[in-house]
């Protein structure tokens, strides 16, 4: 890293140039929180991380990666998380808010990823002390809070109102917002102020999204 405390690139590419090493020197620990699993556009470098990494000298910890329940929308999803833990990884998921995706490397390296750009999505890396400190203080908090996959899925979001549930099927069945209103018996601009909270809490970037997760949880059959 040249010295450099905090550095920024745009894309998997320059990602991979600039601080693809330092998936090579993993030896304690390896923190994941993301909302989603699609943070690397390129199958190419997400294979050029994990070539890396199973390069690397065997260690004994479990890598530990926090997801939000956007990161379970489809079956595919819910099959390689279950994948990678059989493979040694701990997994859980979180009811709270998510960044893109944060990495801590050994307590001395953390890559940020930002929203999606026209150039590609901007990573920011830094090695100072105090920002991984402070960061994984939080990590580990919010690791406390979420659930074990496997307990996760048995469940079935049990932080829902009935409302909230009930709006659920409306985005996943495909009601209009005047009929899923007058099902609720409210105005039609209380039902989406109500389908925003919704998102937001599902960290949906869409009603389609949100519509999936309902799927997930069989409230649009």
């Amino acid at each position: 890293m040249r010295n450099e405390e905090v550095f920024s690139v745009r894309g998997d590419a320059e990602l991979i140039a600039r601080a693809g090493h330092l998936f090579e020197s993993v030896r304690t620990e390896f923190l994941c929180a993301a909302r989603d699993l699609r943070t690397w556009s390129h199958p190419g470098a997400r294979a050029a991380v994990r070539n890396r990494m199973r390069a690397a000298a065997p260690t004994a910890f479990a890598p530990q990666k926090l997801l939000s329940p956007m990161a379970l929308t489809d079956e595919g999803a819910r099959a390689h998380l279950r994948l990678v833990r059989g493979q040694g990884a701990l997994v859980r998921i979180s009811r709270s808010p998510l960044p893109h995706e944060t990495i801590l490397i050994d307590r001395r390296v953390m890559i940020l990823a930002g929203p999606e750009g026209p150039g590609g999505r901007e990573y920011t890396v830094t090695t100072s002390q105090v920002l991984v400190d402070g960061v994984r203080s939080l990590f580990q908090a919010l690791w406390d809070a979420s659930d074990d996959l496997e307990t996760y899925l048995r469940g079935d979001f049990p932080h829902l109102d009935a409302d909230g549930r009930t709006i659920l099927k409306a985005l996943g069945s495909g009601q209009t917002d005047e009929a899923a209103a007058k099902g609720l018996g409210v105005s039609v601009r209380t039902y989406r102020r109500r389908v925003a909270e919704l998102m937001a809490e599902l960290e949906a970037d869409s009603r389609f999204q949100a519509g999936l997760r309902a799927g997930e949880l069989g409230l649009s059959r």
